[in-house]
C-alpha cells in the first residue's frame, strides 16, 4: 500500500507506535484476507484526511508474529487505536468508512 500508512515491522513498533507523539491506528492484516483487502483502501483515505493529527499503520502478522501475539490478535483485520502508547479503542472486522471516521475522532 502506497502513500500515507505505514508498513511496520515488530521491530520498528515500540518505535513508531508506543512512543508516538501523535494517537497511531494499527492495522493488524494479512494478505489471504478479504476482508483486509476491503478495509486497507478506507485506512489509505483516513491517512490522508487526518495527516499529521493521526499516525495509520499496518502490519502483517504472518510476517511480524511477535507484536500481534502480544496484544492477543486472533482476527483480521483487527484495528487497534494507540493513544499515549495505550489501546484506547478496538475494531475486529472491516467496517464501513464512517463508522471508523467516528472512531477516529473519538481517539482525537
Amino acid at each position: 500500500m502506497a502513500g500515507n500508512v505505514i508498513e511496520l515491522g515488530d521491530a520498528e513498533f515500540q518505535r513508531e507506535v508506543l512512543e508516538s507523539s501523535e494517537p497511531v491506528l494499527v492495522d493488524f492484516t494479512a494478505t489471504w484476507c478479504p476482508p483486509c483487502r476491503v478495509i486497507a483502501p478506507v485506512i489509505e483515505s483516513l491517512a490522508s484526511e487526518y495527516k499529521g493529527r493521526m499516525k495509520m499503520a499496518k502490519l502483517n502478522v504472518d510476517d511480524h508474529p511477535v507484536t500481534p501475539e502480544q496484544y492477543g490478535i486472533r482476527a483480521m483485520p483487527t484495528l487497534l487505536f494507540f493513544k499515549g502508547g495505550k489501546v484506547v479503542k478496538q475494531i475486529v472486522g472491516a467496517v464501513p468508512k464512517a463508522k471508523l471516521d467516528e472512531v477516529v475522532r473519538q481517539v482525537l
